[in-house]
């Protein structure tokens, strides 16, 4: 499975879980950290949590569980990596607040709606 094929599968379980405003960051050509950051929110922090289940749940299935989980506890901005994907899923609040895409402006945006 290439990365954006990745990228595209998190993105299709999160929206599947009503994951709110999803965004694809292309961070290849700025950054070794990943080739996508994968990026949403939920209404609450159950919201949340549901989003970031149904995700490692999916990629799990397609035999790409994640590497590291940080922050689903307090499910405020929860982080799943799997190695050439990133996948933030925060509350709306933090989201704004942290504002990554802002952060990593440099990098191209897909919007999920335009991938299909």
């Amino acid at each position: 499975m290439t990365s954006r094929e990745k990228a595209l599968a998190v993105a299709r379980a999160a929206e599947a879980k009503k994951a709110e405003d999803i965004v694809i960051l292309e961070m290849g050509e700025i950054t070794l950290i990943a080739d996508y950051f994968v990026i949403c929110h939920g209404q609450n922090s159950i919201h949340v949590r549901a989003i970031v289940d149904g995700v490692e749940e999916a990629l799990a299935e397609l035999g790409c569980p994640p590497r590291h989980r940080e922050g689903y506890d307090a499910a405020r901005w929860v982080l799943l990596d799997f190695d050439d994907v990133v996948f933030h899923a925060f509350l709306g609040p933090e989201r704004e607040y942290y504002g990554l895409e802002r952060l990593w402006g440099d990098a191209r945006r897909l919007e999920l709606e335009s991938l299909r």
